[in-house]
């Protein structure tokens, strides 16, 4: 049997993280950014920044999550002379991650009025990371995710929510608006050594007609 869930991150995570991310950069954007961007990305520096994340968080709204596949097997399929009966009944991969909290200046076009952020933003949660490794994919972990960090952006009172996209990266565009998410007119540009990628801004809201209402925009 197979479960998967979401809790939050622990320190023991961050390389996994680090792998996922590398992993996940490599295999979904290798057609949005150039390779040798790619193949420079710095495995220790990831790591280091995600034990940051992690072990020191600016304030209590910034969180990272990750998502567990946990395989339940019965005793018939791990028995061998090796390992005996009792060993491998169960085992859980970290298989993707979200980062979010307090929408700050990232969360903004080099074209928007920079000194208005805490007026305009003071409600509002970011996703700055939402990965999911790709052998993992299509088993709900990013779902599982975003309703997971939804719930938490609600209970710390945010009423809004945005990410960044890339605006060619079709998988993650169809996925937020499966969820209700839409662009919100905003564009960028990153400078990738001297390409420049677009990317386009995704909000929703969060706020909640009744117990049972989904995300809406």
């Amino acid at each position: 049997m197979t479960l998967g869930f979401v809790r939050p991150a622990r320190i023991d995570d961050v390389v996994e993280i680090a792998r996922i991310q590398l992993t996940t950069w490599r295999v979904a954007y290798r057609r949005l950014l150039p390779k040798h961007i790619l193949d420079r990305l710095d495995e220790d520096w990831i790591t280091r920044r995600w034990r940051e994340a992690i072990a020191e968080p600016p304030s209590p709204a910034h969180r990272v999550l990750v998502a567990v596949e946990q395989v339940d097997r019965s005793v018939d399929e791990v028995v061998s002379p090796e390992t005996g009966p009792d060993a491998g009944l169960e085992s859980s991969y970290v298989v993707g991650f979200a980062a979010s909290g307090p929408a700050d200046d990232t969360a903004l076009a080099p074209d928007e009025d920079h000194t208005t952020l805490d007026k305009a933003f003071e409600a509002t949660a970011a996703i700055t990371d939402l990965l999911v490794e790709p052998r993992w994919g299509r088993r709900g972990h990013g779902s599982r995710l975003l309703a997971a960090s939804v719930d938490l952006w609600r209970t710390d009172g945010f009423t809004t929510a945005l990410a960044w996209t890339f605006a060619d990266d079709r998988v993650t565009r169809r996925f937020l608006e499966g969820a209700g998410w839409a662009p919100d007119g905003v564009s960028r540009s990153l400078d990738v050594d001297d390409l420049l990628v677009p990317q386009i801004r995704w909000h929703t809201s969060l706020e909640q007609d009744s117990e049972d209402s989904v995300i809406t925009t």
